[in-house]
């Protein structure tokens, strides 16, 4: 298809969006429904909903089993998880995190008052550079997250050893790697800890909620202790905490989700493939892929738009799929460095971030899942040739609906 014989079929122009329905990013995958339905009428006979019920205490034992550590501790959110872990860690000073991630990374440690440095990234993995966060320690600096993008794993043992070379902590946010492996070994156990997110529009997700697994029984102790106010036992706080304590019904979603978790991964999987072979061969555009040989979830259709050669910006493209009603995502725009408080407070940090600026002004998502079928798929890479194939001007006007 050149993409000019589309225009008709596709009704680019028409008055109504080619899509009747919103294709929105991370439409969240559902399991068995009647399933969850039992679990979630078994919660309201036991009336236990919260506090390491039944299904939490289940869920956990099944995701320690499936990531291959010794502790998973569930949380309400990942957000919670990294504040409690950075804590628990005892980071504190200046910690280095890339921006080219979402604002959870570095408001967890803003928000107790540690100072985020942001680190530029490598341009072909988008993850953290290592060789860039040797030039960021100073003697302040207690500590490092490095984030796994897309679900593909950070360069790992470099990070780890120059966490091991200074000192510092290393834990990683692995929000987008559930399910992925690193040179055969899931992620999960890496670094000192590491937080997943079970929000619903992750792969797999516990309508809200979150994860910190690691292999370290004196920090897992610690955690467990601080995301239920403290509590060592009746009436019998030990330690400052907070409540981060995943319910019931959270944790029934996470069993019946995991239940059905290879058939995610292969819905992801045909997804990228059907997106890989629309998209081949235009100019400028480049679909992030997943290297053979490891585990990946797949959930993170990931283009990058060269301006020069595709002849359309990466925005006028997102704007002219909002307008067909395919609510395509920057991801991360504009970087955390340019949100606040970060850009009141270190308004120079864009010229220590070249890869960050570039990226960030390149890439997007477009949706994926269980809730995406492949005549989907098709249409939506259909628009992207039309868009391509006419230019900026026209394709202004495809999205002027807006």
């Amino acid at each position: 298809m050149t993409g000019k014989e589309s225009v008709q079929d596709l009704a680019l122009f028409g008055a109504a969006p080619l899509f009747t329905e919103k294709l929105h990013v991370g439409r969240p995958n559902l399991g068995n429904r009647d399933d969850l339905m039992a679990r979630i009428n078994g919660i309201l006979d036991r009336r236990w909903f919260t506090n390491d019920g039944e299904c939490a205490q289940e869920l956990e034992k099944k995701l320690t089993e499936f990531l291959g550590v010794k502790h998973c501790i569930l949380m309400c959110n990942a957000t919670i998880a990294l504040e409690i872990t950075a804590r628990a860690l005892g980071m504190k000073g200046e910690v280095i995190v890339p921006s080219f991630t979402f604002v959870a990374t570095p408001h967890s440690l803003q928000w107790q008052e540690i100072t985020p440095v942001f680190c530029d990234i490598d341009p072909w993995t988008h993850n953290i550079d290592p060789a860039r966060v040797e030039e960021m320690i100073t003697s302040r600096t207690t500590g490092i997250i490095g984030v796994h993008i897309w679900g593909r794993p950070c360069a790992i043992e470099a990070l780890a050893a120059i966490s091991a070379r200074h000192g510092l902590k290393l834990m990683f946010d692995a929000a987008h790697a559930f399910g992925c492996s690193h040179n055969g070994r899931m992620i999960g156990g890496f670094g000192c800890a590491e937080v997943f997110s079970f929000h619903a529009t992750k792969f797999f997700n516990t309508f809200e909620g979150g994860a910190v697994a690691t292999d370290d029984d004196e920090l897992a102790t610690k955690i467990r202790l601080m995301k239920n106010f403290g509590f060592k036992g009746y009436d019998s706080v030990g330690y400052l905490g907070t409540n981060g304590k995943m319910n019931e019904l959270s944790a029934a979603m996470g069993l019946v989700g995991l239940e059905s978790i290879d058939q995610f991964v292969e819905t992801n999987r045909r997804n990228h493939s059907r997106y890989r072979e629309d998209l081949s061969g235009l100019p400028g555009v480049t679909l992030v892929d997943y290297p053979a040989g490891e585990k990946y979830n797949y959930q993170y259709i990931v283009c990058e738009i060269d301006e020069k050669e595709a002849g359309v910006s990466r925005d006028l493209l997102v704007e002219m799929l909002h307008a067909e009603n395919v609510i395509a995502r920057r991801y991360f725009y504009p970087g955390c460095h340019k949100m606040e408080p970060y850009r009141t407070r270190f308004p120079q940090a864009g010229f220590t971030l070249p890869q960050t600026e570039r990226l960030s002004k390149r890439v997007f998502t477009l949706p994926t899942g269980t809730a995406v079928a492949m005549d989907d798929i098709d249409k939506i890479c259909q628009l992207v040739r039309v868009a391509l194939a006419l230019g900026p001007e026209l394709v202004k006007g495809a999205a002027a609906r807006l």
